[in-house]
């Protein structure tokens, strides 16, 4: 445990007791969501990425141990485990100076060097390498036989034993990543035979292309790699070899006789065959690296604040999927998203009966008392608009753009057959576009995170990776706000903490059966729910006009006990302290400290108490784009639009402007001052107001500047 701590404390600014706490957590299958929210005493208030910072580390550290493990084993069996080499391996802080240290041990192909040993030469290599002898080639005509025909085929064979030896050395593979990690260049050279293809096009700016890999933008180095993997360009790692060379010679070489001659040619092979392809193919890996963890990391705050969007409530709407040739799909729903409607219309080419179906928008609106209407930001969306704002209502309802992204892969999914398998595609994605004004959350939980369309090069970044800090995402957003256990879908569900998809599956199933939850206690009914589940789960599964108002707060039943004693201490109910600031104002929470519940968690509880069930999204609020731009060729310079962020780079954001190209505000237009961080300026969805600096019409780009936000 002491190594494990002092590994994460190495990367970390969190106190040993913190670390040590929520390890032991972790250890008991807490989740990262239930320690950061009920056990703040214990981990001193770390908050959910500090949490995972040390769950990084710890998989980090076991990963390092359990390679230790096997490296050990292998050298034991090799019969080549001295001390002095064991206390080595255990030392090692890093995978890559403990694969330096097993290099020279591993088991590997039939190798040059390995050839010349089997050739008797490994002598004549060790005397070359002590620098003493003048007359290399009498030596070597010693070692002539077999397969060895002349004094320069030994010599070419200790030369080969030399160049795997200064390969193993820890001193130079250092000293070249040092000098890779300073001064590689990425060099690319364009594929000629390719060039005249259109989608070439896309990454001409990278052709024949030169910049330091130690500063290149993690957009543009995944840029350059994807237009390597589809062949219109050829990349190499360029750095001053013969400064190399020249320093890999002053390691070793201290003489100046024939023996210094061979050394010479030793390294430069090394270095040629061995070091540098391997060196600077890791030096490019561990550059894409960073660019993985950079896209991710801008995709996953995407991603959060897609999910935490401002949600429409419980509202009844209709939904409209728009399109020309097979026209628009129209679906009612009522307040808890459930299909009550469901057919076509057709008010664009080529059939153009608006009327008919201005009538019809009209008529679902009345019978079905519509208060909000969804129309997805696809093809014809702005025409679908249009005719929504030309039809009368006689009440008044709302219209939104809704974006489609993903809905295409839901409708197609199994979660959306399952949930509606009389129904068709096309169906199923107008009821999600509806779902998703209604709560973003719970509908795009249904979605794989990568179809949703926020961020860069999700599909180039490593994927397990990418995954697993979507997951994290997702997971943190869910449990952020708590899910209504009797009317959350399988999807949201499995997200909640200590649940997962399984137990999930088995609450729906026990809901279908014996109806809905009356209180959190008949949350221990389900199949296979234990009480190590309940623990982590409880305090996130909401229960509304349940038997104890309790139950749809964010106060865990742990803790009802401490709540109710301040009831009775305010001479009040429970149901009367909740909301009640007046009493709550009055209570002392030192009064109600135990060894096990400190101020912070008292303080939680008082918070939740003042406004229960109390949501942090803001409520979605309607947009107009400008109606007399309708494709990019009515945008001039100049031009003062209305737009909304609809995705957000390292390199600047995306707005929507209400055609079907979205235009770029590069992060030199986001402000008049340095840019670190495009989130600092402009919000996903944000509505905003730009400025257009440059249309290029023929590329298909816009360049626009920040003006204002909309309030």
């Amino acid at each position: 445990m002491n190594l494990l701590l002092s590994y994460i404390s190495s990367f970390t600014n969190l106190s040993k007791s913190s670390i040590k706490n929520t390890v032991g957590l972790l250890n008991q299958d807490c989740t990262i969501p239930f320690i950061s929210r009920y056990r703040k005493e214990a981990t001193g208030n770390l908050d959910e990425v500090q949490i995972g910072e040390i769950v990084k580390f710890k998989e980090q550290f076991e990963t390092l141990e359990k390679r230790k493990k096997t490296i050990l084993k292998a050298l034991k069996e090799q019969e080549v485990l001295t001390s002095e080499l064991k206390a080595k391996v255990n030392a090692c802080q890093d995978s890559v100076t403990l694969e330096d240290l097993y290099l020279p041990y591993k088991k590997s192909r039939k190798t040059k060097a390995e050839t010349a040993r089997q050739n008797g030469l490994e002598p004549l290599a060790e005397t070359i390498m002590l620098q003493r002898v003048d007359n290399l080639s009498q030596m070597a005509r010693a070692y002539v036989k077999d397969s060895i025909s002349t004094s320069e085929d030994a010599l070419e064979g200790a030369r080969h034993i030399i160049a795997e030896w200064v390969n193993e050395r820890l001193d130079v593979r250092s000293s070249l990543r040092n000098e890779l990690a300073r001064h590689a260049l990425i060099v690319t050279k364009i594929v000629k035979s390719k060039v005249s293809e259109e989608k070439a096009q896309t990454y001409r700016d990278y052709f024949d292309w030169e910049e330091a890999l130690s500063s290149i933008p993690s957009h543009r180095l995944l840029a350059i790699l994807r237009a390597e993997n589809e062949g219109f360009i050829r990349v190499k790692i360029g750095i001053d070899d013969q400064r190399i060379l020249s320093r890999i010679e002053n390691k070793i070489i201290t003489s100046k006789n024939a023996c210094a001659t061979q050394i010479k040619l030793a390294i430069a092979d090394a270095y040629k065959r061995l070091l540098f392809p391997s060196l600077s193919n890791e030096a490019l890996q561990n550059a894409k690296e960073k660019a993985d963890d950079a896209a991710i990391w801008i995709f996953a705050k995407n991603l959060k604040q897609l999910l935490l969007g401002s949600p429409l409530g419980e509202k009844r709407v209709l939904a409209i999927d728009p399109g020309f040739k097979s026209g628009c799909k129209i679906v009612c729903l009522d307040e808890k998203g459930d299909l009550k409607h469901n057919e076509n219309i057709y008010p664009h080419a080529p059939k153009n009966d608006q009327i008919g179906a201005m009538k019809k928008i009209s008529f679902l609106t009345e019978a079905h008392n519509i208060e909000a209407i969804a129309i997805g930001n696809g093809t014809a969306s702005r025409e679908t608009e249009a005719l929504i704002r030309k039809t009368k209502f006689n009440t008044d309802v709302q219209v939104f753009m809704v974006s489609e992204a993903g809905a295409s892969i839901y409708s197609a999914s199994k979660i959306a057959r399952d949930e509606f398998p009389n129904y068709d595609v096309t169906v199923r994605g107008a009821v999600s576009i509806g779902r998703r004004l209604q709560d973003p959350l719970a509908e795009l939980v249904k979605i794989d995170a990568k179809s949703i369309g926020v961020g860069q090069y999700q599909h180039d970044v490593d994927q397990t990776k990418l995954k697993k800090e979507l997951d994290h995402v997702v997971e943190a957003c869910v449990n952020t706000i708590g899910v209504n256990i009797n009317t959350a879908s399988h999807s949201l569900l499995s997200y909640v903490s200590g649940i997962g998809p399984k137990l999930a599956e088995n609450i729906v199933t026990f809901r279908s059966k014996k109806g809905a939850f009356k209180n959190r206690n008949e949350i221990k009914n389900v199949p296979r729910l234990g009480e190590k589940a309940f623990e982590q789960g409880a305090g996130f599964l909401k229960i509304k006009e349940g038997e104890n108002p309790l139950d749809d707060s964010a106060v865990h039943p742990e803790r009802y006990a401490i709540v109710e004693q301040m009831a009775k201490d305010g001479k009040v109910t429970v149901s009367e302290l909740i909301g009640n600031k007046t009493v709550l104002q009055k209570i002392d929470l030192k009064n109600y400290v135990t060894p096990k519940i400190g101020v912070l968690t008292l303080e939680d509880i008082k918070k939740e108490l003042e406004k229960p069930g109390l949501d942090i999204r803001t409520q979605a609020k309607v947009f107009a784009f400008n109606h007399s731009i309708k494709s990019i060729t009515d945008l001039k310079e100049g031009q003062v639009l209305p737009g909304i962020v609809n995705n957000i780079t390292a390199f600047g954001c995306f707005v929507d402007v209400g055609i079907k190209e979205s235009g770029l505000i590069h992060v030199s237009n986001l402000s008049d001052r340095f840019v670190k961080d495009v989130n600092e300026h402009v919000h996903l969805h944000e509505q905003i107001v730009v400025k257009v600096l440059e249309v290029d019409v023929a590329r298909k780009r816009i360049q626009l500047k920040l003006h204002s936000i909309k309030t």
